[in-house]
């Protein structure tokens, strides 16, 4: 959370149209999708505690397109689980950038649920699938091209959680911040043990994000699954 007051700015008011279809692309369609997203999410979103208040102002930085830039890592036609998926992220704004792409986003809590599938059926998204579990209970497991995940868990336990759910050779991606590199080194061990590989830090959307208002760029923890 930031320190600004609530409503102090709205949630459309600090993304260019470039920016938006720098990430999105050009078609116009999909970025109305994207603000419908952010509509929802700072409407009903906010009302259900999904989101704090005095996040609006940065649904766009920091949660949506710092979300929906990680689809630079995910290759065509990937199948995408989503683990932890809460409001939506990073799940709903890689759909949205990557119509080509197949993302089940997975959350246990039946409120949050309930939005996940508000937004789709209000969006009219049809690369989406909402599932109730925790990810433990999903099934089938070793099958996702990608498992991505946000602000979920330290990185140990969110590949007890991620790399079951890969294929061989597929990828976790979580989107972590300035502690990647020490969750790395303290949860070596525990990914080896897990099936990953060395894990990686990449940075995503460097050359597109590049309004002061997002965090630029965006760092991700990537672990593919050898055993």
């Amino acid at each position: 959370m930031n320190d600004e007051p609530e409503g102090s700015e709205p949630a459309e008011a600090n993304v260019s149209r470039e920016t938006l279809a720098s990430v999105f692309g050009a078609d116009e369609d999909r970025i109305a999708l994207a603000e419908g997203y952010v509509g929802l999410l700072s409407t009903i979103g906010i009302e259900r505690g999904l989101i704090g208040p005095r996040e609006v102002p940065r649904l766009w930085g920091r949660h949506v397109l710092g979300s929906a830039v990680v689809e630079e890592l995910i290759p065509q036609e990937s199948d995408v689980i989503d683990v932890g998926s809460g409001g939506g992220l990073p799940g709903i704004p890689l759909a949205i950038a990557r119509p080509d792409i197949w993302v089940t986003l997975v959350e246990p809590m039946q409120r949050r649920i309930t939005f996940l599938e508000e937004v789709v059926a209000t969006l009219g998204l049809t690369n989406i699938e909402v599932v109730r579990a925790r990810a433990d209970e999903v099934s089938p497991r070793g099958k996702a091209d990608i498992v991505v995940s946000r602000a979920v868990a330290p990185l140990g336990k969110l590949a007890g959680w991620c790399l079951p759910l890969a294929r061989l050779g597929g990828l976790m991606l979580a989107i972590k911040g300035q502690s990647a590199e020490e969750e790395i080194k303290r949860d070596a061990n525990a990914i080896r043990a897990l099936g990953g590989a060395k894990a990686s830090i990449l940075q995503c959307g460097e050359y597109k994000l590049s309004e002061p208002v997002f965090t630029v760029p965006v760092t991700v923890v990537e672990i593919e699954r050898v055993h």
